[in-house]
């Protein structure tokens, strides 16, 4: 294990961010109370796949407010998934681990699973109202083995200045899509839309048509039963999103080559959006978390800096859907050494104000319901209800994903057709 090193956040940052949470705690009267003894001296431990955790540090600092003596650490393992098991097992085991949904029912998983503690016991004082019902993810026995602390979502940077530059307006529909693209098209823009596009991990490709994937198996439960069986007939999902993706790339909206000189899904599509050319730019809500970063960084936009938000796709007439999924969680083991302080920290993380609190520094999704929180994912807190789709509520496996995943992106890059990935739905490597 490597110890994180504490890292210095920005002062006016957490100043404004502090200013926000304190007026939120004023209004709600939900202000944390300690309930156990605050002269308890003791350390916990959180493991898990980042390599560093600033917003987490952030929150040890908070906590130690209130318990003093409480030493809060966060460790990142190496092999984290592969080794987890084995790590909670050992004499040095954490208090807190990052879990996901698609360990229930993983044989790989059962000894993880084993150590996790049931996070929905009243008794806890988890502030779980204030999250997003479609994030709490259940065991088949009713227990809530792990809570998201983050959320994810796919969509769209949008350049705001350049749309009011040229006189347009974000597009709300494919039609609208598609006649904005060539307006800007026309008007010199190389590629009106882009997003990396080298490999299948994290490529614009999925990001389009994994949404539309979803609400087709949303709507009909025997196309999702077989679709996660691997049945080949089912590839028939894929086609609308396939074919809506194909229309961009062949209409020269999403310019390939372009895309293809972004080396990162990351960092690099951030500066390249950055640049300050590109009206939209297809990513993920884990690439957005570093735009706040990476402004400074950005010579291009540190001279002429511009307003810019998250939006979904709107791939369909009636616009985009709001994939809403967690991304980091939490779960506790619940045969740790201090496991009532342990549980005092959950109390104080999972509330409304904290979560809100991490999200902010950490600009990504907050799991609770103020997705307004934030301006940059506003957005995404106006789509309808029967808009927003979660995978794990509609019961998509990882198995299915990746064959999402790997057929968007060879039907993109032109390896395979429309026709013959829909064919070869669940031979995909």
């Amino acid at each position: 294990m490597k110890r994180m090193p504490c890292v210095m956040l920005s002062a006016m940052f957490m100043i404004g961010s502090m200013g926000c949470i304190s007026q939120v705690q004023a209004e709600s009267g939900s202000a944390f109370q300690p309930r156990l003894d605050t002269d308890i001296s003791c350390e916990i431990t959180v493991i898990g796949s980042y390599s560093n955790f600033e917003a987490l540090e952030a929150e040890f600092e908070s906590f130690n407010e209130f318990y003093p003596d409480v030493e809060l650490s966060y460790l990142k393992p190496d092999d984290y998934n592969n080794l987890l098991g084995t790590v909670l097992e050992s004499t040095d085991a954490p208090n807190i681990f990052f879990s996901s949904p698609w360990m229930y029912g993983n044989e790989n998983y059962q000894t993880v699973l084993e150590h996790m503690e049931d996070l929905s016991d009243p008794q806890l004082g988890l502030d779980l109202e204030s999250i997003r019902p479609s994030l709490l993810s259940y065991d088949a026995n009713g227990q809530l083995l792990m809570v998201p602390i983050f959320a994810r979502n796919y969509g769209m940077l949008v350049n705001n200045d350049l749309f009011e530059k040229e006189g347009l307006q974000v597009p709300t529909s494919f039609e609208e899509l598609l006649s904005v693209c060539e307006a800007f098209l026309e008007k010199g823009y190389a590629s009106p839309m882009m997003g990396y596009s080298a490999d299948s991990s994290g490529c614009l490709m999925n990001i389009l048509v994994y949404p539309e994937v979803l609400a087709a198996l949303a709507a009909d439960p025997e196309a999702l039963r077989a679709a996660n069986a691997m049945e080949p007939s089912s590839g028939e999902c894929m086609r609308k999103g396939l074919e809506a993706m194909m229309q961009l790339i062949g209409s020269g909206y999403i310019n390939l080559e372009e895309c293809d000189e972004i080396s990162d899904n990351y960092t690099e599509v951030i500066l390249r959006f950055f640049e300050g050319d590109v009206p939209m730019m297809i990513c993920t809500g884990d690439t957005v978390s570093g735009t706040g970063k990476r402004e400074s960084q950005s010579e291009a936009f540190s001279r002429s800096p511009f307003s810019y938000f998250f939006t979904p796709v709107p791939l369909s007439e009636a616009g985009g859907y709001f994939v809403d999924s967690p991304s980091v969680e939490f779960s506790v083991n619940k045969s740790c050494d201090n496991l009532d302080m342990t549980n005092e920290f959950m109390r104080f993380l999972i509330s409304r104000e904290e979560l809100n609190r991490m999200a902010s520094v950490k600009r990504l999704v907050t799991p609770t319901i103020d997705l307004s929180f934030d301006s940059v994912y506003e957005p995404f807190g106006h789509v309808p209800t029967e808009r927003v789709l979660s995978p794990e509520v509609i019961g998509i496996t990882d198995p299915l994903a990746v064959q999402v995943r790997l057929a968007s992106f060879l039907v993109g890059s032109g390896t395979v057709t429309i026709e013959e990935a829909v064919s070869q739905y669940g031979s995909f490597e």
